[in-house]
This record gives structure tokens, C-alpha cells and sequence, in this order.
């Protein structure tokens, strides 16, 4: 951020076989309301699942005792009366044995919700939507949720946590610009919304004749029916809530592929002013330079949202295009782009550990800087240290445990890169992008931590970089020797 393929019959039956038992083993296994934790029949003990996943920077992201596995959102929107009427169906894994459980939503009004296909009790207290299922979930099978809910979307106002910018639901002229980096993609769907909890997501958005509705993943279709499109997407590949988006107005469209050959699609708003940075061109060779240097890129498509949105600066690494409020230099571009590795393909265990994402994607643009001769990433490095004396604020920030309300500082992004490129010069070019290509892949489609990163770094370069990482990441002076 800047400011299911084919299955064979015996899947099938063994899917079958599985919500058999759920539905029948779960009924004779409650003999109680399943809204009281206690023993059941065999005594099978039934319990509600935490309200939060356990992050200190936001105790209610999230949520416990089960695993999402995939969002189906049935959406249809109307610009002019900012109604939302949606339909989320969430497969999941219980993780314990369930009595109720919660979901993630900010405002709007549920109608009813149902769990494998029967009604379900349902109460809200502030964010968290609970849900008592007519039967206790057991532990390691599968389960769905059914939400049918509507109206208008809350933007999130001047949040300190995001430099004073609103996100999430943002109103346009045309339409709608979704970014909802940290915790705003609860305020229009049920979600456990923390990245910890990474799911893959479908898409099924309505709007009216001449709007074009973008969102992540492959474009599966687009049908018209009276007065109204509907668009349809899927992204696969696991995702963090906060990556998802449905952006909503009036778009060219460029879809091909990048030099290297991925597919690209990218959505411009014809309202803007004329720009001299060609998206769709930047785009491809940052794509394809970044699978050189991090390792092949991470989901079947890239490209760009570009829309014309009253909210100044905001990019966003929406996962396979990310959102710009604007046309945005190559600088930023690149920095968005290397988020595909860096935050949506290896996502934060917790939102400490947000350096491994802004850190990282603001060395990348040194990296790009250096890469097309603008400056090389040692200069980059000299200009940031020697910018910012030993009194400033910068530097009594700890980049690894930066708290919540400084999570997007700039010291987070900029003191985050320098880490890097010292790291980089310590340990040579080779052991270095040999570090960031085997964290990634170690890490495809998951979570990380600092902790982990850094002792990658010590098992590649056989280095023991304690001293290096305490001064740079957990120290609140300008550092002066490493």
C-alpha cells in the first residue's frame, strides 16, 4: 500500500460422504441448543469460537475456531441510491467443536443467515456478526455459512492509522473505488477479516447497463439481462480480505498479455487527464522484470485499477490489479506490483509484522530505480539516512514492532528499505536475492513473520546477523554502526 479446477467422481463422493456425516454426526452429537457450550451425546464437548484471531494491533480482526476456504459474493449494486443487496456464501473448516461462531461486518443489515443450509440464530454486537448453528460444528470437517444482507457501505473517515485517508467503501461519481487496507473489507462483506485467514473468492457483481464492474482474478464473464450487467470473477490463488475489491464505474479496458507473456488486465477511468506513464506498459515490465528477481509470479493475471476517485494518493496492492486513485508514476507502479510477492502472495501472520510488506515493496522501487538508471539502490539508501538527522521522529519508530497507530509510518516503508539494502551489502547480491526468491517460495500462499525472515537470512548467508537486525528493525536511534 502507497500513502476450482476439475474433480474427479471419487472427490465428489468423498465430499458427499463428508457432509453426510457433518449433518448427521453434528445432530446426534448435540443434545443440547448449540448455543450452550457443554457435553454432548459421547461426550463431545461443544464451545464458541473466539471473537478475534488474536492480533494486538486489532482484537476483533478475524475470527476463531474455524478456517475459511473460499467467499462466494453475490452482489448487486445501484450507484445512484448507494444500495448494496448481497448474498455471501462462505465454505469454511471448524478448527474445534463449535457451538457459534463469529463473522466480521461493520454496519449494514442481514437478513437472515444460514449454516449447511438450515436457519441460523444470529445476533450483532458492534463488528462481530454471531452465529449459533441448530447444530454444533465439529472439528476438521467442513462447513457453509449463507448471509443474505443490504445497504449502504460505511467508508472509514480520516483514519490516523492510514495517514489521515478515508478507505474501504469510497463513493465516486460513477460508481464505487474499494480499498480496504487494514480492516475495512468487513464494511460490505462477512469475512473473517484478518490475513491470517487467506481464502480464494468468486465474484458475481450487478450493475446498471454502461458500468463496468473490476475486480481480482480471471474476468469469467459479462451478461447482460434487461437493465442490468452482471460480471463475474475468480481469484484461485488464496487471499487476504483486505485484497479484495469490486470497483465499480465507467472504464476502457486493455486486456493481452505481458512481454513475458502473463495476462494483463487494466481498467482506466476515461475521465482522467492525459498522463505520460502508460499503465499497461509499466505494468508488464515490472511484472515480468519482479519474476525475474523474486521468482514467477504468483497468480494467472496482473494489471492495474486506475479510477478517478476524490481520494488524493491512494494506491493499493488489491491482489492481480492493484487500485490507484489516479495515473501513478512508475515508481509507485513498481511498488505496488512487488506487493504481488510481498503481502498478498506471502501475507503478515499479524499486522506487526507490516514491514515485510511496505518495507519491502519500497526497496523494490530502489530496486526499479536502479534496474532503468534512475538512481542505484545504495544512492536511494544515502539519501534516506542522510535526509533525516539522529533527532527526528523517524528513528524512534521500531520498524518490526511499530504499534498500531504508526503501522503506515513512513519509517515503516523507508527505514524498512534501508534495512534491506544494508541487509543486500552485508551479504552479497547473491546470497540476498537467493534469501527473497526461497522466501517466497517458502512461504507461497501463506503467512510470515520477521522472526522467520530473519532466521532465513541467517541460515542462507551462515552469518549470524542478530547485532544487524536488533539495530535496524528494534532500536529507536538512528543507527551509526551494524
Amino acid at each position: 500500500m502507497r500513502r476450482r479446477p476439475f474433480r474427479s467422481s471419487f472427490t465428489v463422493l468423498t465430499a458427499v460422504a463428508a457432509a453426510l456425516l457433518l449433518s448427521t454426526t453434528s445432530a446426534q452429537a448435540s443434545a443440547q441448543p448449540a448455543h450452550h457450550s457443554g457435553s454432548g451425546h459421547g461426550g463431545i464437548r461443544f464451545t464458541p469460537g473466539a471473537a478475534g484471531i488474536g492480533d494486538s494491533y486489532f482484537p476483533l480482526a478475524g475470527n476463531g475456531g474455524f478456517d475459511v476456504r473460499h467467499y462466494n459474493l453475490d452482489l448487486a449494486y445501484d450507484p445512484p441510491t448507494h444500495g448494496l443487496t448481497a448474498t455471501a456464501t462462505i465454505s469454511a473448516r471448524a478448527t474445534q467443536n463449535l457451538s457459534r461462531f463469529d463473522l466480521d461486518l461493520q454496519g449494514l443489515t442481514v437478513q437472515s443467515v444460514s449454516v449447511n443450509g438450515l436457519p441460523a440464530r444470529f445476533t450483532r454486537d458492534g463488528q462481530e456478526l454471531v452465529i449459533t448453528p441448530r447444530f454444533g460444528l465439529l472439528a476438521r470437517l467442513p462447513f457453509s455459512v449463507k448471509v443474505r444482507y443490504s445497504g449502504s457501505p460505511e467508508t472509514i473517515k480520516g483514519s490516523p492509522i492510514v495517514f489521515g485517508s478515508d478507505y474501504g467503501w469510497i463513493y465516486t461519481d460513477d460508481g464505487v473505488f474499494v480499498g480496504c487496507e487494514p480492516n475495512a473489507a468487513s464494511t460490505w462483506y462477512p469475512s473473517s477479516d484478518h490475513p491470517a485467514d487467506k481464502a480464494s473468492f468468486s465474484f458475481a457483481v450487478t450493475v446498471p447497463n454502461g458500468l463496468t464492474v473490476a475486480a481480482n482474478g480471471r474476468m469469467v464473464s459479462q451478461r447482460t439481462h434487461g437493465a442490468t450487467t452482471t460480471f463475474r470473477y475468480d481469484e484461485a490463488a488464496p487471499m487476504a480480505t483486505y485484497l479484495a475489491t469490486i470497483d465499480i464505474g465507467r472504464f476502457t479496458v486493455e486486456s493481452g498479455r505481458t512481454p513475458g507473456g502473463i495476462k494483463s488486465l487494466v481498467f482506466t477511468d476515461p475521465a482522467l487527464p492525459a498522463s505520460t506513464t502508460d499503465v499497461t506498459a509499466v505494468t508488464g515490465a515490472v511484472t515480468d522484470y519482479w519474476s525475474q528477481l523474486f521468482g514467477r509470479y504468483p497468480f494467472d493475471s496482473t494489471g492495474a485499477i486506475v479510477d478517478n476517485t476524490p481520494v488524493a494518493g491512494f494506491s493499493l496492492e488489491t491482489q492481480t490489479r492493484p487500485l490507484y486513485s489516479a495515473v501513478r508514476s512508475e515508481s509507485t507502479i513498481a511498488h505496488e506490483l512487488a506487493h504481488q510477492w510481498f503481502g498478498d502472495d506471502v501475507s503478515v501472520q499479524t499486522w506487526q509484522n507490516i514491514w515485510l510488506n511496505e518495507g519491502f515493496a519500497t526497496f523494490s522501487q530502489w530496486l526499479w530505480s536502479e534496474h532503468t538508471g534512475v538512481r542505484t539502490a545504495v544512492q536511494s539508501f544515502q539519501n534516506a539516512y542522510d535526509s533525516r538527522p539522529a533527532t527526528a521522529a523517524f528513528w524512534t519508530i521500531k520498524v518490526a514492532d511499530p504499534q498500531r497507530d504508526s503501522m503506515f509510518a513512513s519509517a515503516v516503508y523507508q527505514r524498512g528499505a534501508m534495512t534491506l539494502e544494508q541487509l543486500r551489502l552485508k551479504i552479497g547480491d547473491a546470497d540476498f536475492f537467493q534469501l527473497l526468491r526461497t522466501w517466497v517460495a517458502s512461504h507461497r500462499y501463506g503467512n510470515g513473520t520477521t522472526a522467520e525472515f530473519t532466521a532465513l537470512a541467517q541460515h542462507i548467508s551462515g552469518q549470524d546477523l542478530t547485532s544487524f537486525f536488533t539495530t535496524w528493525l528494534l532500536t529507536p536511534t538512528k543507527p551509526t554502526t551494524w
